[in-house]
């Protein structure tokens, strides 16, 4: 009995989405009077270790991905939240940062679509906003 041998031929064009940046929120940079004071509660009750490991979980669970079409945002271990803006539809970009926050690199960025009324990714402790901000500009009119 012959066997069928299937081949499948891609082809690449130049519309592939590409990943350009991914990120996920600082701790130190974003806090660092709270991850201080963590470190002395390790020091003290070891308490500390606890709360910075949740803390580190996290933000390691949470990742924004930036391509040259959309801007997703996952959120979760166990469970998942994600949501993305097409970079065409985004209607609104916010930034936001403290005196702390833009003495360490870090800030707030929003994201809101024609398609709704609210701030659709919203996320704070991100490093260098204003670099994603503009790699999201670069790739609306696409």
């Amino acid at each position: 009995m012959p066997i069928a041998v299937f081949t499948e031929r891609v082809t690449m064009t130049t519309d592939a989405e590409k990943t350009l940046h991914e990120c996920h929120p600082s701790m130190f940079r974003n806090r660092p009077i709270l991850f201080s004071v963590c470190v002395l509660l390790i020091l003290a009750y070891g308490l500390g270790l606890l709360i910075l490991f949740l803390w580190w979980l996290g933000c390691r669970s949470t990742t924004l991905t930036i391509t040259n079409k959309r801007t997703t945002l996952r959120k979760g271990i166990f469970s998942k939240y994600m949501t993305e803006v097409w970079h065409k539809d985004v209607r609104n970009l916010q930034l936001g940062q403290s005196l702390g926050q833009r003495l360490f690199g870090t800030g707030m960025i929003g994201i809101s679509s024609a398609g709704q009324s609210d701030v659709e990714i919203k996320l704070s402790g991100i490093p260098k906003p204003g670099n994603i901000r503009e790699l999201i500009d670069a790739h609306r009119g696409q």
